[in-house]
């Protein structure tokens, strides 16, 4: 009996610790990022190689925004390939004001997004300052810095959209817009560097 207690315990704190390194970041009213996302003609098309997967570059990317929400993964081919997703925010999406009066959820690789009444901004201005975005970390140090983001932070995401296949005739591939919604919608990121500001 005394076992299984100081089992239940070293649980319950390692749990805390994990809530702890993983808690929300709050920040007071006001835009927290200006810029908008700069998506560039691809540096080079050659195809990388990434594991059982080959990428296409699609189009160099810079992101700088707020994470609203993150969502790991662990079951699937996509999860293989993009453990993480961040739904990130700019421009008023970086706003407490405005993220406050939202209910920003993930789940199955969707970023959806609640309000009551009125909208605290307009609908489209939400859909063009905010995307879901599935992160395919370029090594082993990018993906620590990925697994160290916490909600609320501001990150710098440097990379490529990528079309990924598998040689079964699996495939995924980027979004090139901003202002699109729905199926097909999510930006398939190649991360070659992530900034914690």
């Amino acid at each position: 009996m005394r076992r299984l207690a100081i089992v239940l315990c070293a649980l319950a704190l390692l749990g805390a610790a994990h809530w702890y390194r993983q808690r929300p970041i709050g920040h007071v009213a006001g835009v927290l990022v200006a810029g908008e996302p700069l998506q560039t003609e691809p540096s080079s098309r050659a195809t990388i190689r990434h594991g059982d997967f080959d990428l296409l570059p699609l189009a160099d990317f810079d992101v700088e925004a707020r994470v609203l929400s993150r969502h790991d993964y662990s079951f699937g081919t996509e999860s293989v390939l993009s453990p993480t997703d961040f739904a990130l925010g700019w421009g008023r999406m970086s706003d407490t004001a405005v993220i406050e009066r939202l209910d920003v959820e993930q789940s199955a690789r969707w970023y959806t997004y609640h309000w009551n009444g009125a909208p605290p901004i307009p609908l489209d201005e939400i859909v063009r300052s905010s995307a879901n975005m599935h992160l395919i970390p370029g090594d082993a140090a990018v993906a620590r810095g990925i697994a160290h983001v916490r909600v609320g932070e501001i990150v710098e995401l440097r990379g490529r959209l990528v079309e990924a296949r598998r040689s079964d005739g699996w495939h995924w591939v980027s979004s090139l817009r901003r202002d699109d919604t729905g199926a097909g919608a999510c930006e398939l990121v190649l991360v070659e560097s992530v900034e914690r500001r």
